[in-house]
C-alpha cells in the first residue's frame, strides 16, 4: 500500500497552476478585504480633512449649535476721533444659551450655573430652562472666565453663541456724544444711534470707520476742568463745549454728572441726560451778545451811541433793573461791559420785535439744533412775542435755549458773520461752505472788540489768560420755579472765544446750581465760577491745538471802545 505524499505549498497559494481548490472564490474574498480597506481610508481622509478645516480654517468661529439660535453679526465700525484714537470698537465674545429639551435636570442645572454665574436669579433661571422652546438665552457677553467656569460643569443642552460686544476704551469720557448700543449691537443714543445703519454695515478697512470732529485729548481737559467746578460749587451739573468757529466742529462736549458706556444699566436718569445738547436753559445776560450784535447790524445804534439807565424800567407789574446799576447814561460798549438790562432792553425796543424774532432765528435759536445727536432739545419761545417779551429776551429771560444753539450763534458774531452750524463730524476743508451771513463783517469786528473788553474790563476779568487774548461774554440766570425765579438758584454761564486776533475756538461753560464759596465771598454769578472754568480750559488747550502765545494785539486792545457819554463830558479808559 502506498502513501499520499501531501500537497506542495504551491497548490495552496491561490492563482497557482496546482491549485485544488476553487480559485474565483478566493479572488472574490480578497477583493471585498481591499474594498474595505479602501473605504476606511476615505473615511480616515474626510475625518481627518474635516479636522483640519474646524481646527485651522475656522478656529476663530463657533457654529449655531441650536437652530433657534440668532445669527449674530460680528460687524460694527469703529468710531474714532479726528486723530483716529479709538473711541469705540467690538470685541468678539460668548454668549451663553440653552436647549431646554436638552436640559436633564433644570434645578440641578441652575443651582451648578448660579455657583458660576452668580449673577443670575435662580428662579428666572429654573423658569427659562423648562420652558418649551428649544433656545433661550441665559447669560449675553460672558467673559473668557466666565465661560471656561460654564464648560467645565459639563451639563448637556448649554451651548455658546460668538457675538460682538461694543466696548469703549475711554469709559466716561464723551460718553454723551458717543452714546452706547445695546446687547445686540444697536445704537440706543449719542453717535452710536445717530449713525447707527452707517456703523452696523460698514464698508471695508478704516474708510468704513466713523470720524468724529473731537479731539478726546480737548475733550479730557474740559471734562477735567468742568468736574472741578462742579464740585467746587456744590453744582447740580455742568455742561461745556470748545468749538472751532470756522467751521463749527466740535472739539469737546461735556455734560456731567456722565456714566461709563460700559456699564450703561448702572447709570441714573440724570446722569444719562445731556446737558450739553438736550437740556434747555435761560442763559441771562450771555444773550446780550445776540442783542447788541443785532442793533449795531441793524443800523440802529453805533458803537458811540447810547442809552439812559438811570432808573428801572416799569412794565405793567414787571421792573427791569440792573445787577451792578451805574444810575447814568451808557454808551452801548459800556451797556455791554457793564451787563446793563436796561441798556439791552431799550436797545431791543429800538430794533422792535419782528426784527428781533427774525435775527434770533437766523442765529438758530429759535429751533432745535442741527448737530448730529438724536437728544436735542427744543428752545423754549415766547408765545405771544409782546413786547415785554422783547425786552426780557433781549437780556436772556423769557428764552431757554440749549448750551449747543447758544454756541454756534456766538461763532457766527466773530468769525466774520457766517453761521457755521455745529457738527460732530469733521468736515473736509476742500468742501466746506461759507455759510449763511448773520452779520456784516464790520458787525463781526466790532463784536469781537467788545468782548475782548469785558474781559479786560467788565464781569469777565477772571476768563484772562496769560500768553492768549481772550474775550467773553458772562451769563448770570436764576432759575425758574413755582410762583416765579428762585434768586438763589442760578444757572451760570461764560462763553469764551480766543484768541480775539484771529478769532479760532470758542469754550463755553454752563453750570447748573452752583452755590458761593468764601473764595468767591458767596457769589455764585458766573464771573466768579464759569469764568474760571473757561480760563483754564484755554489755558491748557491751547498749546494742545498749537496756538502760540498771542502777543499781535496789545493788552487795552479793546479800551477805546469804552466811551462814556455823561453830563455834556466824554472820557475813555
Amino acid at each position: 500500500m502506498g502513501v499520499t505524499p501531501p500537497p506542495s505549498w504551491s497548490a495552496l497559494v491561490p492563482g497557482s497552476a496546482s491549485s485544488p481548490t476553487d480559485t474565483p472564490a478566493v479572488e472574490a474574498a480578497c477583493n471585498r478585504l481591499i474594498a474595505v480597506a479602501a473605504a476606511f481610508v476615505v473615511l480616515f481622509a474626510v475625518i481627518t480633512g474635516r479636522l483640519v478645516d474646524l481646527t485651522l480654517l475656522r478656529g476663530q468661529g463657533e457654529p449655531d449649535l441650536v437652530r433657534g439660535a440668532p445669527a449674530m453679526s460680528h460687524e460694527r465700525a469703529n468710531i474714532v476721533d479726528r486723530n483716529g484714537v479709538l473711541l469705540a470698537t467690538s470685541l468678539k465674545t460668548a454668549s451663553l444659551f440653552a436647549n431646554p429639551r436638552r436640559i436633564i435636570d433644570a434645578e440641578a442645572a441652575a443651582a451648578a450655573l448660579i455657583g458660576a454665574l452668580p449673577e443670575l436669579d435662580s428662579s428666572s433661571l429654573v423658569k427659562k430652562l423648562t420652558s418649551n422652546g428649544s433656545f433661550v438665552w441665559l447669560k449675553r457677553g460672558l467673559t473668557p472666565r466666565q465661560k471656561d467656569a460654564v464648560n467645565r460643569l459639563g451639563i448637556p443642552g448649554l451651548a455658546f453663541q460668538v457675538e460682538a460686544k461694543r466696548v469703549y476704551p475711554h469709559g466716561r469720557l464723551a460718553a454723551h456724544v458717543i452714546g452706547y448700543a445695546n446687547v445686540d449691537n444697536r445704537g440706543l443714543a449719542g453717535a452710536e444711534l445717530s449713525f447707527d445703519d452707517r456703523l452696523a454695515r460698514p464698508t471695508s478697512g478704516r474708510g468704513g470707520w466713523l470720524e468724529l470732529s473731537l479731539d478726546i485729548r480737548v475733550q479730557h481737559a474740559l471734562t477735567r476742568e468742568l468736574a472741578v467746578a462742579v464740585a467746587q460749587f456744590s453744582a447740580q451739573g455742568g455742561a461745556g463745549i470748545v468749538l472751532d468757529v470756522t467751521n463749527g466742529e466740535v472739539m469737546a462736549m461735556v455734560s456731567l454728572p456722565d456714566f461709563d458706556p460700559n456699564r450703561v444699566g448702572e447709570a441714573s436718569s440724570d446722569a444719562l441726560f445731556n446737558r450739553a445738547s438736550l437740556a434747555v436753559y435761560e442763559m441771562g445776560s450771555v444773550l446780550k451778545v445776540f442783542t447788541t450784535a443785532m442793533a449795531l447790524d441793524a443800523g440802529t445804534v453805533t458803537l458811540s451811541s447810547g442809552y439812559d439807565a438811570t432808573r428801572p424800567i416799569r412794565v405793567a407789574r414787571y421792573v427791569i433793573r440792573d445787577f451792578h446799576a451805574k444810575r447814568r447814561w451808557l454808551s452801548v460798549p459800556e451797556i455791554f461791559v457793564y451787563s446793563s438790562n436796561i441798556g439791552a432792553a431799550k436797545m431791543a425796543l429800538d430794533v422792535g420785535a419782528s426784527r428781533q424774532r427774525a435775527f434770533l432765528d437766523r442765529a438758530g435759536l429759535l429751533d432745535r439744533a442741527t448737530i448730529e445727536l438724536p437728544e436735542v432739545g427744543a428752545p423754549i419761545t415766547p408765545s405771544p412775542w409782546r413786547e415785554i417779551n422783547t425786552m426780557t429776551v433781549a437780556y436772556g429771560y423769557g428764552i431757554a435755549v440749549s448750551p449747543v444753539q447758544l454756541a454756534s450763534g456766538v461763532a457766527a458774531l466773530v468769525n466774520g458773520g457766517r453761521m457755521m452750524p455745529a457738527t460732530l463730524l469733521r468736515r473736509d476743508p476742500q468742501a466746506s461752505g461759507a455759510g449763511e451771513r448773520l452779520v456784516s463783517g464790520a458787525t463781526s469786528r466790532a463784536m469781537r472788540g467788545l468782548l475782548r473788553l469785558a474781559v479786560e474790563k467788565g464781569t469777565g476779568g477772571n476768563a484772562a489768560v496769560s500768553g492768549y487774548l481772550v474775550g467773553g461774554k458772562t451769563g448770570t440766570a436764576e432759575k425758574a420755579g413755582r410762583g416765579g425765579y428762585r434768586q438763589r438758584t442760578l444757572v451760570s454761564s461764560f462763553v469764551g472765544v480766543f484768541p480775539m486776533s484771529s478769532p479760532r475756538y470758542l469754550v463755553l461753560v454752563v453750570l447748573d446750581e452752583p452755590n458761593g464759596t468764601a473764595a468767591t465771598h458767596g457769589y455764585a454769578t458766573a464771573g466768579w465760577t464759569a469764568a474760571p472754568v473757561v480760563a483754564r480750559v484755554i489755558a491748557r488747550v491751547g498749546p494742545l491745538l498749537r496756538l502760540a502765545p498771542d502777543d499781535a494785539l496789545p493788552v487795552g486792545t479793546g479800551q477805546g471802545l469804552l466811551v462814556a457819554h455823561g453830563g455834556g463830558g466824554r472820557a475813555a479808559f
